[in-house]
């Protein structure tokens, strides 16, 4: 008898609790969700005190599908820049980062790094 793995969506589920345990977007500093499928990804900053998203951004936007990206991680710089300039729009400077329980590797990491170019600080 051998032991059953689990799939990788639980195993994804278990990690994301565990992380939003920890914290939680307030006014001040909201939470910076990625969401990362295999041919699209997406963010949003949400005010969990209020549960409001404040700015989004995501591949599947008609004006993005429009424009062919290189890659699935120039799409994820992309997506961290407009998400980042959405959200200075509405005045948010600081965010708390969550990977969702994704690995901080690749799609995810780009997403990051494009919206810290575009000028949000966490």
């Amino acid at each position: 008898m051998g032991f059953k793995k689990e799939p990788k969506v639980v195993s994804r589920r278990k990690r994301k609790i565990r992380i939003r345990k920890k914290f939680s977007g307030s006014a001040e500093c909201p939470r910076l969700s990625v969401f990362r499928s295999s041919r699209h990804i997406s963010a949003q900053i949400v005010d969990d005190s209020k549960g409001q998203t404040l700015a989004s951004a995501s591949t599947l936007e008609k004006e993005l599908r429009a424009g062919e990206f290189k890659n699935k991680t120039e799409a994820a710089v992309q997506i961290g820049k407009l998400v980042a300039e959405r959200a200075k729009d509405k005045g948010v400077q600081k965010v708390v980062f969550d990977r969702n329980g994704y690995l901080y590797h690749g799609r995810v990491k780009a997403l990051s790094e494009g919206a810290r170019e575009a000028g949000l600080n966490f």
